[in-house]
């Protein structure tokens, strides 16, 4: 029932117009909306229809996409004079993919509510390659109905699409992945400091780690518990994450070393150095007597 829901579209940019592409096919049919027409005719000439505005979509569609910039603009879009809400029936769910407040999503799913529509956050990771690729990852924050009638759709421009809990927890769950995402990119930047010091060829490095990361799955290869507490003496993770814990205090050290006799600052590395076992449940003996 759900694949006979008609969908929309708003918001054909970098990453909109790859996502709404993959829609084209959606048995219930496609409706797109942008203020720019150069954006919007490349999909009407492969078979979606078109709208002027956010309320003339909303007449159309079951299951409406916003992909916008900012909170602002989702707003607008959503509740402004023109927007989703002037037209929308009961039982539409309007999902949000632009990463904006967790609040703003709240604020905005009650005032959904009040006119019988459902808003669902759900935020999404894997940039403009991943939504060409149809390889997106899609976290959902709203009700239990409002997902069954979303992840149809999702499925068509995304391969992970998880069910984070209730409205926000998409955004927040996009927050923290996003957390992960640009502290990696300043340990990054220490990194290459460090090479570029110890006169090695930093964009070797770089494929060095892009390799091993594709192998090794990066950092969110040790995202596996279900807790951060820690670890009790018989869990099964215990000797796996104390033998990564013991792996990466070396190689810490030996960084710091290293950046100490090359007079390059490291403070994320020791930064690490001091928060690597508390932080995966397993502190070390030097952890423990401090």
């Amino acid at each position: 029932m759900n694949a006979e829901l008609p969908v929309g579209f708003i918001g054909l940019g970098n990453m909109g117009a790859p996502m709404a592409k993959k829609l084209l096919d959606w048995p219930g049919g496609l409706t797109v909306c942008d203020m720019r027409a150069e954006a919007v005719q490349p999909l009407t000439e492969a078979g979606a229809a078109s709208a002027h505005s956010a309320a003339e979509l909303a007449e159309k569609a079951g299951v409406i996409s916003v992909t916008v910039l900012d909170d602002e603009q989702v707003r607008a879009v959503v509740a402004g004079p023109d927007g989703l809400l002037r037209t929308a029936a009961p039982g539409t769910v309007v999902a949000v993919h632009s990463t904006i407040s967790d609040r703003t999503a709240e604020a905005l799913a009650g005032e959904c509510a009040e006119r019988g529509v459902e808003l669902v956050d759900a935020p999404i990771s894997g940039g403009a390659q991943g939504a060409a690729r149809g390889k997106l990852a899609v976290m959902v924050g709203g009700t239990d109905t409002a997902f069954e009638k979303v992840r149809g759709p999702f499925e068509c421009f995304a391969d992970l699409v998880v069910h984070a809990g209730p409205v926000g927890a998409g955004t927040r769950m996009k927050l923290a992945r996003n957390l992960l995402h640009f502290i990696a990119f300043t340990a990054a930047t220490e990194a290459q400091r460090l090479a570029e010091a110890a006169d090695l060829d930093i964009t070797v490095l770089g494929k060095v780690v892009r390799h091993s990361d594709a192998v090794t799955g990066g950092p969110g290869a040790i995202m596996l518990r279900d807790r951060t507490a820690p670890i009790e003496p018989t869990d099964f993770w215990l000797p796996i994450l104390s033998h990564v814990r013991d792996l990466g205090e070396k190689d810490l050290g030996l960084a710091l070393d290293l950046g100490a006799r090359l007079g390059v600052e490291l403070p994320l590395a020791a930064l690490a150095l001091d928060r690597l076992g508390p932080g995966l449940g397993v502190p070390s003996e030097r952890e423990t007597n401090e």
